[in-house]
């Protein structure tokens, strides 16, 4: 589901804006993704609102399919202090980014992270994970 290089345990990050940056960077890293589709995650929730922010303490940062998405792939960072979005769900401690060259991938991909994450006590020990080898462990 995420490639080991694609994660990063407890991330110290000022704001939402440098999280959603921050989990960008791994699928930039990883030649998935332009930064313009990191620009595209940001913009959207100054647009939309922290719609992303799906359940309390869990983000997935996504933006629509785009010529900036190189290919299909996810990265996920916990935080060691929770961010605002602005959410009812506030704060939130693990941003999951998907980045799709489709539509179709992407409902299929967020499919399969609610399936894997919305287990019973998944989410909370990513959160707690001090490592990657951790995180790796609970996915």
């Amino acid at each position: 589901m995420i490639q080991r290089d694609n994660i990063r345990a407890q991330v110290l990050v000022l704001n939402w804006r440098d999280a959603i940056r921050n989990v960008g960077a791994l699928l930039i890293d990883a030649k998935s993704i332009t930064s313009d589709y990191v620009d595209g995650m940001i913009q959207a929730v100054e647009e939309m609102g922290p719609y992303i922010v799906i359940m309390p303490g869990f983000a997935i940062a996504h933006a629509a399919p785009s010529e900036a998405v190189l290919k299909n792939d996810t990265a996920l960072i916990t935080l060691k202090e929770g961010v605002n979005f602005g959410s009812p769900n506030d704060p939130v401690y693990l941003v999951f980014c998907l980045c799709c060259t489709d539509r179709t991938a992407h409902r299929a991909s967020l499919q399969e992270i609610a399936k894997r994450l919305l287990a019973e006590g998944v989410m909370e020990r990513i959160k707690n994970a001090q490592s990657v080898d951790e995180i790796m462990a609970c996915l």
